[in-house]
C-alpha cells in the first residue's frame, strides 16, 4: 500500500496509543508482544501491524485483561477477542481506536464499517458527541505532536463531513420548519474548520428551525444582505482559527456595528478563539457557548 505513513517510532505509538513509550518497551521485552524494526543506527520503528496489535492490546488492557493474560493469547485471536469485547463495552474506545486505524491507514471501508456498526445502536448525535467528538479533540493533539500528516487529517475529516451531510439531507426531508425565527450559519474570513458549525445545522434543522447555512469564510459584508429578507436572526459561528488571537474583539465589534441593529437580532458564537476575550464584557445580543451541546440545551 502507498501510504504516507507506514512505519511509527515508539514515541508516535505512545500518542496514538496512549501507553507510555517506557511500558511498550517492558512489554517488548517482557512479554515479546511487539517485534520491531531496526534502523541502520539501532533506532527502534514499528510498523502498522505493530501499531494495530498494540491498539488492541491497550483495549484488551483497559477491559481488565492482564498484559500477561493477553501475552499468552495468540497474536492471530486477539482481533476476534477484541470484536468480542466490544459489542458488550460501554465505553467508546473500541471505535476510536478502529476510526484512528483508518485514518493512518487511510482506509476509507475500515471508517464505513465502523461508523455502520455503530449506528445500529445508536443514534447519529450519539455517535457524533459520544464518538466523534472525542476522536476529532485525539486528532488534533496527534497533528500537533507530528504523528500524523496533514493528510491523515483531512481524510479523517472529509469522512466525517460526509456523514453529517447525508444524515441533514435525510432528516430535511422529513422534517418541517416550525418556527419563523432564522439561524444563519457562517465562519467567519478565513476560517475553513466547518464540522462543527455543520453539525449545529443538523441539530437545529432536526428540531424545526429554518436554517440558512452559508458555509466557510465569510465576510461580515457580505451578510447584511439577510437583513433584508428576515426579520428575527440568529447568527451563528464558530471561531476555531480565525479571527486573529489579537483580533477577536474588534471583529465582534465590527459585528455588532453592522449587523445587530435591532433587538430582534442575536449572534451566537463558539470556538477556542473565545478563550481571548473576556466573555462577560459581550453585549447581551450576543451569547458564548462552551460546546454544542449548551448551544442545543438553549434551543
Amino acid at each position: 500500500m502507498n501510504n504516507i505513513k507506514s512505519t511509527f517510532s515508539i514515541k508516535d505509538l505512545e500518542n496514538l496509543t496512549g501507553i507510555k513509550a517506557h511500558t511498550i518497551r517492558i512489554w517488548e521485552k517482557r512479554y515479546n508482544l511487539l517485534k520491531p524494526e531496526r534502523t541502520d543506527t539501532n533506532i527502534r520503528y514499528y510498523s502498522l501491524a505493530n501499531l494495530q496489535k498494540l491498539l488492541n492490546i491497550s483495549y484488551l488492557n483497559s477491559n481488565g485483561y492482564k498484559i500477561s493474560k493477553i501475552a499468552s493469547i495468540d497474536s492471530n485471536d486477539i482481533p476476534q477477542l477484541v470484536k468480542e469485547v466490544a459489542q458488550s463495552d460501554v465505553t467508546n474506545n473500541h471505535a476510536i481506536d478502529t476510526f484512528k486505524l483508518s485514518m493512518i491507514n487511510f482506509d476509507q471501508q475500515l471508517f464505513y464499517d465502523t461508523y455502520d456498526s455503530l449506528i445500529k445502536e445508536k443514534s447519529f448525535s450519539e455517535i457524533f458527541y459520544q464518538d466523534l467528538i472525542p476522536l476529532l479533540s485525539e486528532i488534533g493533539m496527534l497533528w500537533q505532536t507530528d504523528t500524523i500528516t496533514p493528510a491523515h487529517e483531512h481524510f479523517l475529516t472529509s469522512l466525517i463531513r460526509q456523514k453529517i451531510l447525508v444524515s441533514t439531507e435525510l432528516i430535511q426531508s422529513k422534517n418541517q420548519t416550525l418556527t419563523n425565527e432564522v439561524y444563519v450559519l457562517y465562519l467567519p474570513d478565513n476560517e475553513v474548520h466547518e464540522l462543527g458549525l455543520m453539525m449545529i445545522n443538523y441539530e437545529l434543522i432536526s428540531k424545526g428551525y429554518h436554517c440558512v447555512f452559508l458555509g466557510q469564510s465569510v465576510p461580515i459584508e457580505g451578510l447584511k444582505d439577510l437583513l433584508n429578507f428576515y426579520d428575527n436572526i440568529t447568527f451563528i459561528s464558530y471561531f476555531t482559527v480565525k479571527p486573529e488571537k489579537d483580533a477577536v474583539l474588534d471583529y465582534i465589534e465590527e459585528f455588532k456595528e453592522n449587523l445587530l441593529i435591532k433587538n430582534s437580532i442575536k449572534f451566537w458564537i463558539l470556538g477556542r478563539r473565545l478563550n481571548e476575550i473576556d466573555l462577560n464584557s459581550l453585549p447581551k445580543q450576543i451569547v458564548p457557548f462552551k460546546t454544542i451541546e449548551d448551544l442545543v440545551k438553549k434551543l
